[in-house]
């Protein structure tokens, strides 16, 4: 995840938002998917359970009515009636309806093998309905069956083969299995079968609708959220960033961000914060040149040659007796190494050195005897009065030069 630390708040902000807003709405999505799906399998239970009943109704009603019409017309036998009933409602939909029957009469009334199963069941477990959904050939189908019991009017044709009717009689044997029904017993059941698609296709226009409404709250809270968001934390940040760096580039204490009327938040607190610490350094900076200045004008009327350096021997300041007993410039001498110009230079540097591990030893606080060498190569006798100072951790040495005599 380091490039991820690497980014900007503002790119952060907008990957962070975003993975946020797909999860919602994914989250959604789904949540609005399934309840849309139990919303239409009950439409599709209700609307089926409505058409069932229609056929048995009408078939109870014909079975009720009709005496001995089938015998000069067999479309008017309640079975074939409600079969016909079936197809005109259905005409132009994708719903399938028929009646099924273990003991059928009409070939076209064989269950499937999932009819059959459900009619077992209605007979044994005494269940009237059952749907659930179901593959066939590669596509997906709503099945919902309604179960039928025989009653009185049902005897007439499906009791006993001596008291069926002679059209009946003419056209089923004896012995066929569709006799000899007892009154209440299951004799089939109202199928109804609608493909999936049809109704997927309904959940899909509406999940599309409504992601396209969420979506749309959800931008638009996200732009509110990004404006809000850039206006009060980003930018103010990005002010402190960009002062902070000019300070680093310019070394300019003198700049100040400006804290937006009662704003007493984080924010507020880190921009006061910063132009205090601008006026402490500000102030600090000052004292330093100030300090610096005064030391300057005191080694300048020194009657000794006076030089400033770091650990590594480094000088950052001399005066101008320096450059007489050195031969060098001021200017020129700066960082060039007083170990250098000294005859027991490694010598120095080593007591420096084990000043700096311990805080002992190195001839700090005494005068000691050396040979200064100058550019012309003129080597001189002098005493050396060494002293230490500190700056931010970082040790300075302030050495003395005398010449032997003075």
């Amino acid at each position: 995840m380091r490039w991820f630390s690497n980014l900007k708040i503002q790119t952060k902000y907008n990957i962070i938002v975003s993975f946020i807003l797909m999860a919602l709405l994914g989250i959604n999505a789904l949540s609005d998917y399934v309840r849309q799906q139990s919303l239409v399998t009950r439409s599709a239970v209700d609307n089926a359970r409505s058409l069932a009943k229609q056929i048995v109704e009408t078939r109870d009603y014909m079975s009720s009515v009709v005496r001995g019409e089938p015998e000069h017309n067999y479309s008017l036998v309640p079975q074939v009636v409600a079969t016909q009933v079936a197809k005109r409602i259905t005409t132009g939909s994708n719903y399938y309806v028929r009646q099924v029957s273990l003991r059928y009469r009409n070939p076209d009334n064989r269950p499937d093998p999932y009819e059959s199963t459900m009619l077992r069941r209605f007979a044994g477990e005494g269940i009237r309905e059952t749907y659930e959904i179901q593959k066939i050939e590669g596509i997906k189908y709503f099945r919902y069956l309604l179960v039928m019991h025989a009653e009185e009017s049902c005897l007439e044709c499906h009791g006993r083969y001596e008291k069926a009717p002679r059209f009946v009689q003419e056209r089923f044997p004896p012995g066929h299995y569709s006799y000899n029904y007892k009154l209440g017993e299951v004799i089939g059941a109202v199928s109804v079968r609608i493909p999936l698609a049809d109704l997927y296709k309904k959940i899909g226009l509406n999940l599309k609708r409504d992601l396209a409404v969420v979506s749309g709250v959800f931008l638009l809270l996200i732009l509110l959220m990004g404006a809000l968001i850039r206006r009060a934390i980003i930018d103010p940040v990005k002010t402190v960033s960009s002062a902070i760096s000019s300070v680093t580039v310019t070394g300019n204490f003198k700049e100040r961000i400006s804290v937006a009327r009662g704003s007493s938040d984080e924010i507020g607190e880190l921009v006061t914060a910063f132009n205090q610490l601008m006026e402490e350094m500000d102030r600090k900076t000052k004292q330093s040149h100030e300090a610096e200045e005064r030391y300057r004008k005191l080694i300048e009327i020194a009657r000794s040659a006076v030089v400033s350096f770091m650990e590594d021997g480094k000088i950052i300041i001399a005066n101008k007796r320096a450059e007489q007993l050195l031969g060098v410039a001021r200017q020129d001498m700066l960082g060039v190494s007083i170990f250098d110009f000294i005859e027991e230079g490694n010598q120095l540097r080593e007591g420096i050195g084990e000043f700096i591990r311990t805080g002992k030893g190195g001839g700090i606080g005494e005068t000691q005897p050396l040979r200064v060498r100058s550019v012309t190569g003129k080597i001189m006798p002098i005493e050396m009065a060494l002293s230490v100072s500190w700056s931010e951790d970082k040790a300075i040495f302030t050495a003395i030069l005398r010449e032997q005599g003075d």
